[in-house]
């Protein structure tokens, strides 16, 4: 094969894993991605192995494989080198930022959002992840004045930015996280509503099963339930036909929750695939964070009302 030929072959792979890192089911994305990460190595071409680096740890992530996806990431964030290197080595931080988040770690995954902010200069798109992720971090820590200060911050960040269709997003998730830690329930649905616009706008069909899981709770926090029952329902079949674990088990266990009592065999259907979900993440985590994430509170309820334990479904 010719230079040329490797070249559009690798443009070929990288193009793939973005479409499904954004726009499509997360995992179509780590075979293409995979091979894209060896055939730039073996071409020495050090950029685009780290992107496609990065785009495999968000591939991974997005499917629940967090193990893989840490193994993956970990190095970029502390090999970066040159400018561009720096610059995806952030990006890469605020990605483990985001799992360590979504494990239950938000200590953790603050020190990786302060790497991002770092490493991108407090500007792009890795400044404004890592801006971002802080303000997500601390509402995890129940600091609201961090909270809406980081939060604003990369709100600031992205105001001329009007491409910015993720970064607008994810704002939004935020805005309504705010929002609920300051227990504005109306407010945070109305920002969790336009996210999930937007991201039916721009072909993000993962970004929308997230925004209906923020809208879901929202509405659940509103006192709004027979709203909140559909708009989880949608999420979860989404998230399902996605293969997004990391979505999947909050959002049937939220929904398994709140037709308890109406429908009983709905409730325990959700509540047996929330399950499933937890352990098929924990398969993929080290023994360390396997054991830690297991005894999240949360976790561990929703585990303990099988009757089964980990490892029983």
């Amino acid at each position: 094969m010719t230079h040329e030929a490797d070249a559009r072959e690798l443009a070929g792979l990288l193009a793939a894993g973005e479409r499904a890192a954004f726009h499509g089911p997360p995992g179509s994305g780590v075979d293409p991605l995979t091979r894209a990460v060896a055939a730039a190595t073996a071409a020495g071409q050090e950029g685009e192995a780290m992107a496609a680096g990065w785009l495999l740890g968000v591939c991974l992530g997005a499917s629940g494989r967090y193990g893989g996806a840490l193994g993956v990431l970990d190095p970029l964030v502390s090999s970066a080198q040159t400018p561009e290197g720096r610059v995806l080595g952030s990006l890469a931080a605020a990605t483990v930022a985001s799992i360590h988040r979504q494990l239950g770690r938000h200590s953790v995954a603050q020190g990786y959002d302060e790497m991002a902010l770092e490493g991108s200069g407090g500007e792009g798109e890795a400044g404004f992840d890592g801006l971002l992720g802080l303000a997500a971090d601390a509402v995890g820590l129940g600091e609201r004045e961090e909270a809406t200060s980081r939060f604003a911050e990369a709100e600031l960040l992205a105001d001329d930015r009007p491409d910015w269709w993720r970064q607008r997003v994810r704002l939004g998730w935020v805005r309504a996280e705010v929002a609920l830690l300051h227990d504005r329930a109306d407010e945070a649905a109305a920002a969790a509503a336009a996210a999930v616009e937007l991201a039916e706008h721009s072909g993000a069909p993962r970004h929308v099963a997230k925004g209906l899981l923020f809208l879901g709770v929202a509405q659940v926090e509103a006192g709004r339930t027979d709203e909140a029952t559909g708009t989880l329902r949608r999420g979860a079949l989404l998230a399902e036909n996605l293969g997004a674990l990391p979505l999947q088990w909050p959002v049937r266990a939220v929904l398994g929750a709140l037709v308890a009592g109406q429908d009983d065999a709905e409730s325990e259907r959700c509540l047996a695939a929330a399950r499933t979900a937890v352990e098929a993440i924990a398969d993929d985590l080290p023994d360390d964070l396997r054991a830690e994430w297991l005894a999240r509170p949360d976790v561990d309820t929703l585990l303990q009302s099988g009757g089964t334990g980990p490892g029983g479904d």
